[in-house]
């Protein structure tokens, strides 16, 4: 590849001869498309093809790729969002002497971004009752953490429903 010259194409470096001829010589297992070397502006590059309807130039498989991956962070988000609440919720109840307005402020503030996460993404609703499961599980181990107390102090079921915990008025007292 000593005579190629390595520029930007349209979606990943190419190399080429200096009459602009594509270099054969194995370039394609060592090309870096636009997605390994750039993500930020590869979805750039991907939403200005969408929004001009070239379609047939969208990098289909990398696409696919990332829309899968947002569904799963989206789903991860629920998870951890509705592990703090759970948490605080047991640390509310298993040290009611140390109760503070952060405790409080966390427990409103999971909540409501449990909501919105369901607001935008009403299919997520479906995922609440195995979701609130796992969550309820990690939150134990938070709670463990952030109390010293032993793991066997909490309920292996959640004391809480999954409608308490999304009430508003709710705090287990």
């Amino acid at each position: 590849m000593s005579n190629c010259v390595i520029k930007w194409g349209e979606f990943m470096l190419i190399a080429l001869h200096k009459d602009n001829s594509i270099c054969e010589e194995k370039f394609s297992s060592e090309q870096k498309t636009l997605y390994e070397h750039d993500f930020y502006a590869w979805t750039k590059e991907q939403s200005d093809i969408l929004q001009s309807r070239r379609f047939a130039h969208l990098d289909i498989s990398n696409l696919i790729e990332e829309l899968e991956s947002m569904g799963r962070s989206e789903k991860r988000e629920l998870i951890n969002r509705l592990t703090l609440l759970l948490g605080h919720l047991l640390k509310w109840v298993y040290q009611p002497e140390r109760r503070s307005n952060s405790w409080l402020a966390t427990i409103e503030e999971q909540r409501a971004e449990v909501l919105e996460l369901i607001e935008d993404s009403p299919s997520l609703k479906h995922q609440l009752d195995h979701q609130f499961e796992k969550a309820y599980t990690k939150a134990v181990l938070f709670a463990v953490k952030e109390t010293n107390l032993p793991k066997s102090t909490f309920a292996a079921q959640s004391p809480f429903s999954l409608e308490q915990i999304l009430d508003r008025q709710y705090l287990p007292e």
